[in-house]
């Protein structure tokens, strides 16, 4: 069993949200639920039941509304850029700037149903619009400023805004990127385009009331997009009803927010937190805004700016965490995470060592949350409680409502054993459709072709008999080697705690009718790949994990191929070096980088 490592206080569980809903729900049902377990199990036996009590929260489906629905003269924005600069907003501010916003759509001809599609930083101008656009009913799509145009084209021309946002440009580790020559050469390649705003171009309107149009449960708000590493991006449709009863379940159950707690994420507007992290609005709670390069100039920049800005849930990437933790980045003994009570990590699995780092050198009385789920869910499957002690490298429990299994081989679930992460029970946030997919034909091959009428999220996972799961990486990049599956994370957790790895990639190379593991490592700076430094490797995987888990061979490169999104494309590097066809290059953010991957392909 892995060590526990953080444990709540019986007040602190006793203050929780989750304990009043558990309690609440034993009383109404006349049942006597006495913790998680016991909360989880009821949720997925009387799911509807479950879900009308979240529903019992939300007094209107329009997404929008929701998050506007006190305009007073509390905190709902505090934006910060790597300068400094901050700009605060109210909700009484928040919702006139909506107003503002949405009058400009209503004048550009943005009608019920219209794309409206932005690339913009992550900046209060991208929530301002996008609330605009969802409370009228149009359907929201975003991307980040750092897509090159093809990755922009790829995504945008799919879906066929009528109005584009842009900014003039963005900046990035003290260097000003500008965008216009991007901007122009993105609306050139979208013949679909009524209107464009710059948000440095002043809107001129008088009208201070926000227009709510009243829409079923699956009315499209979002349009959210795959990494598109195996073809086009697929375009991810998202509803009202569905997001919104979702993620406040995830953000007042799971994390606990309330009024006066200030979350801050650290994302961009084309990854599915920012949504997650905008819908926070709708628990009362606060939003704190980072643009830029997190990590700039310092790597404890951040620490910083938690403290001044009095950051309550932290949520970044277990990347993110990892580097802080390469870079020797403290705060214990510290007054820096005086008010952070949680930390949220998803994006990849989150280390062991990783888990023990943020406890012996951030802080040690805090929960630490790993979290999963997903663009295709718009939001998580397993995440955090506060109920429920942290085990290390496990997040901590199954999302109530959400009938998460893990299935092996032959289709039958299993408990302490690897297999797919399945989910048995429809649930809210699954995708309405993807866009222009007649017949559902490509949305039923991505989640329903492994098992018939069961979604399969393609993690590969570990259901613990505490009831907490461990993710292992993604399923369509599981090892074989001798017809044992491995799942990558295993090898990364041994070989990453290893402070001359900075980041390591496994891949199988087909040879022979078997699989080698192929090893490919980024050092820390400085350092070569020695003999001595191979072989502590292999004896750290053969003492810790198995002899299974030792590659053939391990290369040193400068970098890996990376999606636009930054996450690490095993796919991509298991398609080259096995000599297969690469679909969608332009879904890579470092697509020449694989010309180092077809040179060892010839070598080895």
């Amino acid at each position: 069993m892995n060590p526990i490592l953080w444990q709540p206080s019986e007040a602190e569980m006793k203050n929780s949200q989750m304990y009043a809903f558990m309690q609440e729900v034993s009383s109404q049902y006349g049942i006597n639920l006495t913790n998680y377990q016991d909360l989880y199990a009821w949720s997925i036996e009387h799911s509807e039941d479950f879900w009308g009590e979240v529903k019992r929260w939300i007094p209107v489906m329009n997404y929008a509304q929701h998050l506007l629905r006190s305009p007073d003269h509390s905190l709902a924005i505090l934006s910060y850029t790597e300068a400094g600069e901050q700009a605060r907003l109210t909700r009484a501010d928040l919702y006139q700037r909506v107003a503002q916003a949405q009058s400009w759509l209503i004048s550009a001809g943005v009608k019920q149903n219209d794309v409206v599609a932005a690339v913009l930083p992550n900046l209060p101008e991208t929530i301002i619009f996008m609330l605009a656009t969802t409370a009228m009913g149009a359907i929201w799509t975003s991307c980040s400023p750092d897509f090159g145009v093809p990755a922009l084209i790829d995504r945008l021309s799919q879906v066929c805004p009528k109005v584009l946002i842009t900014a003039p440009g963005y900046t990035y580790k003290g260097r000003y990127i500008d965008c216009q020559e991007k901007n122009q050469a993105l609306i050139q390649a979208l013949p679909s385009l009524l209107q464009t705003h710059s948000i440095n171009q002043t809107i001129l309107t008088d009208q201070q009331q926000v227009f709510f149009e009243s829409l079923p449960f699956d009315h499209p708000a979002f349009i959210l997009y795959s990494s598109g590493t195996t073809g086009l991006p697929k375009c991810i449709v998202h509803g009202h009803g569905g997001t919104l009863i979702q993620h406040m379940k995830e953000l007042i159950l799971h994390t606990d927010l309330k009024a006066g707690d200030r979350l801050l994420y650290i994302t961009t507007c084309g990854w599915m937190m920012w949504n997650w992290m905008t819908s926070a609005l709708g628990t009362g709670a606060s939003l704190v805004l980072y643009e830029g390069a997190p990590l700039y100039p310092e790597a404890d920049h951040l620490l910083q700016l938690i403290k001044k800005a009095g950051v309550t849930v932290f949520g970044t990437s277990a990347k993110f965490l990892s580097s802080w933790q390469k870079a020797g980045v403290r705060a214990k003994g510290t007054d820096l995470l005086d008010s952070v009570r949680t930390i949220l990590s998803t994006g990849s699995p989150l280390m062991p060592d990783t888990f023990q780092y943020v406890y012996d050198e951030l802080k040690a009385d805090l929960c630490l949350s790993s979290i999963s789920g997903g663009t295709d869910i718009i939001s998580c499957f397993a995440l955090g409680c506060p109920l429920l002690p942290v085990y290390s490298g496990e997040l901590q429990c199954r999302g109530l409502g959400m009938a998460v299994e893990v299935w092996n081989e032959e289709g039958r679930p299993v408990v302490e054993e690897l297999g797919e992460l399945v989910c048995v029970k429809p649930f809210p946030s699954m995708p309405l459709k993807f866009w222009n997919d007649p017949g559902d034909i490509l949305y039923r091959k991505a989640y329903f072709s492994r098992f018939e009428n069961v979604w399969t999220q393609g993690d590969y996972a570990m259901l613990k008999a505490n009831g907490g799961l461990m993710i292992f990486g993604r399923s369509d990049a599981v090892l074989n080697p001798g017809g044992v599956r491995i799942g990558t994370a295993e090898i990364y957790r041994q070989v990453e705690s290893l402070s001359a790895i900075a980041e390591s990639m496994a891949v199988g190379l087909d040879r022979d009718g078997n699989q080698e593991i192929i090893l490919f490592v980024i050092l820390a700076p400085g350092l070569t790949l020695t003999d001595p430094l191979i072989s502590q490797i292999k004896q750290k995987l053969r003492d810790n994990a198995s002899p299974r888990h030792v590659p053939a061979q391990i290369i040193a490169v400068q970098d890996f191929p990376r999606t636009i999104n930054g996450k690490v494309s095993e796919i991509a590097a298991t398609k080259i070096l096995n000599g297969q066809p690469l679909d969608n290059l332009q879904a890579l953010a470092n697509p020449e980088v694989l010309e180092i991957f077809k040179e060892w392909r010839e070598k080895l």
